[in-house]
């Protein structure tokens, strides 16, 4: 799941660190009344369809054929990319390049005149919600920018170019996704910039813009003009829905710009949450970038069948996806996929084997093959929604003694960050991880918990120690009062509390802690890595099924579906196993506030050569914030939710967005001190970019805002730099 908590408070409270809590005695819970499988008393409105139903009208969003396949060695060798050594003037790929490491090399912008910065243009992308739709969108946006353009996409796909020094709108490419297919958020995280090896420079779609759409289409236009590539799958356009069997629009989805690896270009997507556990397959398939025809898929269900399902057959169902954006690593031959849960987030009883064996990991696969050949685990037996939602980061580990190893950063919602080999998948030496006990077998009957949990034991925690009741907090004694009962109330036995039946559990870190998919920054100059990460734990409890159907829980693609009863968040139908859930903020829902003392969003510097904490503070100021939903206007710095990351850059700054108070910041990465901030038209829950054209430096942050962050949706990309004459 990827909702984040839109709370605050209006003063930072008991800023030190938590000690650790002492586990409560749990009591057992006895199996529901019905089998796994057993849906016979449940109304039918309530049941999902047979995986084997036709898909709805609109998933075939535009009709498209069926895909040829190719042989992986019919493909042709790629030529150099813009991402593999990028021009330090530009930003060619999502985390800059294929390093993915959120880091640049200009330094015209520094702690000095940082403060000079103004808005040169503000770019708007007229993605917005239409008077009587639902407020669904979440940009997301990171522009790359090759030469003297800039390419995005809007909420709903639609792709632009964008002259990067004025913001004048070079072409824009119509994607037609419509507001039916949005799933519960419209996002577009970026597009991919590749060159063809196959077609000439200077001819039509030598250089290409591949987008992928929230309806499951991968399309490719020429980067110069933004029409299609007509050679590529059908009028410039391949649909992704073929071989997924039933589903409806908005089940299935992608936000993240694809990578091209070897000549492969490899899609993940992003299933619903909390539907059903037979949900549509989460299989990671490669295409050619060339033609776009079929290459492989790896389905975790038949890991020997690396072809598409023929008639009346699909990929296996409930699946873990990746909705994550993916890593690629041309050298090795390799794709890194950050993993989720199987279907049915909360209760693992019913997954097989090899579901247990690559959920919530990273997965190394053979672009060639699609074969994996590595898979590192960070949860064992999810139940928590401890999926990856963090792009992995590249980078090279220098030893003590000289050795230099070709690595990787993995960071998790568990703040539990790991670094490992990228060619075998193993911890480096100097971050070992351990087996750690873990609360075991849990109360579920028939659904045991893992005994252990790895645990990263040398690279700094984001995160705190165990709530107690004493970290209880409110606006007033009342409040306050209100929280401990709350806690009292509940099962906590510290990480990995099992969830339960009849009784609530606390989850802590929640779903939403950690490191999300902003992912980390990373100097390669330096060694510092800069992290963002939430404080925010959750309350869930599973229900009977019974419970459930009172609550009007049911699949997405049920008849009568009501979105307002649950769906991708909070509670969850989970049909075709025993269990509902109920999951939300532990929070005191009176007055909208966190049950746990602020901060509620950190950010901090670490040292990767030392493995120490540079600096350490809360992100998000009160200005936005606040009991009941109303702002403060108070520029106290108390730490709020944050969704969305950083760069660094080599003149001695990280810029973020990402809190709910609706600012971009310059933050001196010696310091970790606020040099340069500025209010946004809109929530800036998004990775902001920097680049360079004609000797001057500009910094982006689309301002696109966010639902679940309950932060002002606008459709602005807003673009800065310093006076043209003082550089």
């Amino acid at each position: 799941m990827r909702k984040s908590i839109a709370l605050a408070t209006t003063a930072l409270l008991g800023g030190a660190l938590f000690q650790p809590a002492v586990a409560q005695v749990r009591t057992s819970d006895g199996a529901p009344s019905e089998t796994m499988n057993d849906q016979q008393n449940v109304p039918e409105k309530f049941r999902a369809p047979p995986p084997s139903a036709p898909q709805a009208p609109g998933v075939n969003a535009a009709n498209l054929p069926d895909n040829p396949e190719i042989n992986a060695a019919d493909i042709p060798p790629m030529v150099p990319q813009a991402s593999a050594n990028p021009a330090p003037a530009d930003w060619p790929a999502y985390g800059r390049g294929d390093a993915q490491n959120r880091y640049s090399p200009l330094a015209q912008i520094t702690p000095e005149n940082v403060g000079k910065l103004q808005r040169v243009f503000v770019y708007h992308t007229g993605s917005k919600p239409a008077p009587g739709q639902q407020n669904k969108w979440a940009a997301e946006t990171t522009p790359i920018k090759v030469g003297d353009s800039l390419y995005m996409c809007s909420a709903l796909n639609d792709v632009m170019r964008i002259d990067a020094a004025t913001g004048k709108e070079i072409w824009r490419h119509a994607s037609g996704v419509k507001y039916q297919s949005i799933p519960y958020t419209a996002a577009c995280k970026g597009v991919t910039y590749y060159t063809s090896s196959t077609v000439q420079e200077g001819q039509p779609c030598h250089n290409r813009i591949i987008a992928s759409t929230l309806d499951m289409r991968l399309m490719e236009m020429d980067a110069e003009t933004g029409k299609s590539c007509e050679a590529f799958g059908f009028g410039g356009q391949i649909n992704l829905m073929q071989g997924m069997g039933e589903s409806v629009p908005g089940f299935v989805s992608m936000t993240t710009p694809p990578p091209v690896i070897n000549g492969i270009v490899v899609v993940n997507h992003e299933v619903l949450d909390g539907q059903r556990r037979w949900a549509p397959s989460g299989v990671i398939r490669g295409y050619d970038a060339e033609t776009g025809k079929f290459v492989w898929a790896w389905d975790v269900n038949n890991p020997e069948d690396h072809h598409q399902p023929g008639p009346g057959k699909f990929y296996s169902r409930g699946t873990p996806n990746s909705w994550a954006a993916m890593t690629g690593d041309n050298e090795l031959g390799l794709v890194y996929v950050p993993t989720g849960n199987s279907a049915g987030d909360y209760y693992s009883a019913l997954r097989s084997d090899q579901e247990n064996a690559v959920s919530s990991s990273v997965v190394a696969l053979d672009v060639k093959t699609g074969s994996p050949r590595w898979v590192f685990q960070t949860v064992h037996k999810d139940v928590w929604d401890y999926d990856i939602g963090s792009q992995v980061t590249k980078f090279d580990y220098k030893a003590a003694d000289g050795t230099v190893t070709p690595a990787m950063l993995v960071p998790t919602k568990r703040g539990q960050t790991f670094v490992l080999d990228r060619r075998t998948g193993k911890p480096l030496p100097e971050f070992p991880v351990e087996e750690r006990a873990a609360p075991s077998p849990g109360p579920v009957q028939g659904d045991p918990r893992s005994a252990t949990q790895p645990w990263s034991v040398a690279f700094p925690r984001l995160g705190f120690p165990p709530l107690k009741e004493s970290d209880m907090w409110g606006m007033s004694p009342i409040d306050q009062l209100f929280c401990r009962i709350k806690y009292r109330q509940a099962d906590y036995e510290g990480e990995f509390t099992p969830p339960r039946l009849h009784r609530p559990t606390i989850e802590y870190p929640g779903y939403n802690g950690g490191s999300d998919w902003g992912s980390m920054a990373y100097d390669p100059q330096s060694g510092i890595v800069i992290a963002n990460w939430n404080n925010t734990p959750m309350y869930d409890q599973l229900l009977t099924r019974e419970q459930a159907v009172k609550q009007g829980l049911m699949p997405v693609d049920a008849p009568g579906f009501n979105p307002s009863a649950g769906g991708a968040e909070g509670a969850g139908a989970m049909a075709e196993t025993p269990f509902g859930v109920s999951v939300e903020p532990f929070w005191n829902r009176f007055t909208g506030m966190m049950c746990n003392k602020p901060p509620y969003g950190m950010i901090e510097a670490i040292d990767i050569k030392t493995k120490k904490v540079l600096w350490q503070r809360p992100l998000g100021t009160a200005r936005a914030n606040g009991p009941w939903g109303l702002p403060t206007g108070l520029p106290l710095n108390i730490g709020t939710p944050n969704n969305g990351g950083s760069v660094v850059t080599a003149g001695g700054l990280v810029f973020v967005a990402a809190a709910t108070d609706n600012q971009i910041r310059a933050i001196d990465i010696k310091t970790g001190k606020d040099v340069w901030s500025d209010v946004l038209p809109g929530g800036g829950q998004a990775n902001p970019m920097t680049y360079e054209v004609n000797g001057r430096q500009y910094v982006a942050i689309m301002a696109g805002g966010h639902h679940f962050m309950m932060t002002p949706v606008s459709d602005a990309l807003v673009v800065y730099a310093l006076p043209a004459d003082s550089h």
